[in-house]
């Protein structure tokens, strides 16, 4: 099986880095899906979306001196964006959610420093 640029290939993920996936190809040879290349999404944490031993479609993008650049968001090319990551990611409702506690967290914490340095509730200019 000849690897081409443009082909449709399945693979299985051997290593994962902070800034892609390697994934062994039939042929013995290994590629790499770098992190841009994963979803249409962007990708803060690969794991959130690939796992070590994982079976995946990948698209060949290029060969370049012996090295394969391979891509998971290009193999559907009616691909639109909407697959939701595998694994504990969590969904944007949920994430949401979080960020909106934390920001009242940081507030009420910005509040109390505040009344604290101009003297407690109640406390007017220069304690009167």
């Amino acid at each position: 099986m000849t690897i081409e640029v443009g082909s449709i290939v399945e693979g299985k993920v051997t290593g994962i880095t902070h800034f892609g996936a390697f994934v062994q190809l039939a042929d013995g040879k290994t590629g790499l899906v770098h992190i841009s290349e994963v979803a249409d999404a962007y990708v803060k944490d690969i794991n959130d979306y690939l796992k070590e031993n994982d079976i995946v479609k990948v698209k060949v993008i290029n060969i370049s001196e012996g090295k394969i650049g391979l891509s998971i968001k290009r193999v559907d090319k009616d691909y639109n964006g909407s697959s939701r990551p595998r694994g504990s990611r969590k969904s944007f409702e949920d994430r949401l959610a979080r960020f909106l506690k934390e920001s009242d967290e940081r507030q009420q914490d910005l509040r109390r420093s505040m009344e604290a340095k101009r003297g407690g509730r109640g406390a007017g200019p220069r304690g009167f």
